[in-house]
């Protein structure tokens, strides 16, 4: 990944924040993501009756591929910033920097969740 990316930084963020064990930790890497997508969507009004429904029509289909998956999230999300006025690229930077000054907090909660549970605490 470039340096100075986004993405790059925040890899930096994760490597100053956490244990090295989660630094390429994917499944909790997956987890986070989707804690944060699942919030993402209850804060515009999805309910938990759609997410379950979509949860099923997901985990009904074939696995797909994971450099695609990504294209679709990020596509996706463009397009649901968009709906809602918000400007991507500034909400990413905002919540990075906001992330920087919570480091403690963050270590904090991870050194108290169940180790193995997809729960955040």
């Amino acid at each position: 990944m470039p340096s100075g990316s986004f993405q790059h930084r925040v890899w930096q963020w994760v490597v100053a924040c956490f244990p090295t064990s989660a630094h390429l930790n994917v499944q909790e890497r997956n987890h986070r993501f989707l804690e944060e997508a699942l919030e993402l969507a209850q804060a515009n009004s999805c309910t938990k009756a759609e997410a379950l429904e979509l949860l099923e029509y997901v985990f009904g289909r074939p696995k797909g591929d994971v450099r695609q998956e990504v294209g679709g999230v990020v596509v996706t999300l463009a397009a649901l910033c968009n709906a809602t006025s918000v400007d991507m690229d500034d909400a990413a930077e905002q919540e990075l920097q906001r992330n920087w000054s919570r480091i403690d907090r963050i270590r904090a909660k991870q050194a108290a969740k169940r180790q193995g549970s997809a729960l955040p605490q």
